[in-house]
């Protein structure tokens, strides 16, 4: 089965890749994905939090005050907790390249642009094929308008762009008011991808220690229908590639994603818990499907599930929305 795609404009030899993860801090681990089929190699993201504690600016001055207010104590990681500080990061993105054959695509998190520049750049000049811009942001300010969060998205993909000559993927959550509208102003502005979604880890408290907690759950196949639904939404709209991440664990949720309109599936959680072979087991589900509903390769699969091959893609989410809510009868009783 041809299972070729092409996402942010190189050719893969199918679309499932690990999804940035801990596994690429092993390199032993970073081969075995590559022997496991991996088409492409995404690093863990490098936090802007990381690179201002290197150059003693902001988070120092967050440091300097922790210990007045208990609840502060736990909010960013001391330097020494990060798996990879942003030297090291940057090396290990050296060593991965020379290690594999397939794409290396380098990630950074941040909330500024000036958090950005320099490192996009030099993640590129480690040998990086492409960069994944990594939007970890939680809206709480009320003077902040939804504008204003989508202009500081754009403003920092414009700033990489003028630095980085790499193709420039972008890494959303769910939570933007006219994700349609942001991603057309992204496309505008250079991206050559999205990848969707974020999944933001809600924090617990702990009522005893007066303590934000903070809890790691990993994804199930239930979380794919969120990134299915706005993939099929984007899919025929954009000339950007488009990623699915989160909520992939078989080669029937892969298939629902390519349906939707992706060109690449990331893979985490099902590989931190069965370990690389479970990428050659969905590849092989995924080729099956393809092989016995008579498909002549992936490409004639991609976007066929998407809104825009719909007549009346209104119709068709509120004529879903409302089937949806009749669907649920009650369990006469005895």
């Amino acid at each position: 089965m041809d299972l070729r795609t092409t996402y942010l404009g190189i050719e893969l030899a199918h679309p499932l890749m690990p999804g940035a993860s801990p596994l690429v801090d092993d390199l032993d681990m970073v081969r075995r994905l590559e022997d496991a089929g991996a088409s492409a190699i995404v690093m863990h993201s490098l936090f802007e939090e990381q690179i201002t504690r290197e150059v003693e600016s902001r988070l120092a001055t967050v440091d300097a005050h922790a210990d007045s207010f208990a609840e502060a104590q736990s909010y960013f990681p001391a330097a020494d907790e990060f798996a990879l500080g942003p030297d090291r990061y940057l090396e290990q993105v050296r060593r991965v390249r020379e290690a594999v054959r397939v794409p290396v695509i380098g990630s950074l998190n941040g909330t500024t642009p000036e958090g950005w520049l320099d490192y996009a750049k030099l993640i590129q000049e480690a040998g990086a094929d492409a960069i994944e811009l990594n939007f970890y942001h939680v809206a709480t300010d009320p003077y902040e308008t939804s504008a204003d969060v989508e202009r500081r998205a754009i403003d920092i993909v414009r700033a990489v762009r003028g630095t980085v000559h790499i193709p420039i993927a972008v890494k959303l959550s769910p939570f933007f008011s006219s994700l349609p509208h942001l991603a057309q102003g992204l496309e505008h502005t250079g991206a050559s991808g999205l990848v969707l979604f974020n999944r933001f880890y809600q924090p617990d408290i702990d009522p005893e220690m007066l303590e934000a907690v903070p809890r790691l759950h990993f994804s199930t196949s239930d979380e794919l229908l969120l990134r299915v639904r706005w993939l099929a939404i984007l899919s025929g709209r954009t000339k950007m590639s488009l990623a699915a991440t989160g909520g992939v664990h078989t080669g029937l949720d892969a298939l629902k994603a390519v349906m939707a309109g992706a060109h690449a599936v990331q893979m985490v959680a099902a590989l931190l818990n069965h370990g690389p072979g479970r990428l050659t087991a969905v590849r092989r589900e995924l080729s099956r499907w393809l092989e016995d509903n008579e498909y002549d390769s992936l490409r004639q699969a991609q976007g066929s599930m998407s809104l825009s091959r719909s007549p009346n893609p209104a119709a068709f989410e509120r004529g879903n929305y409302m089937r949806a809510l009749q669907s649920w009868r009650t369990t006469p009783q005895k």
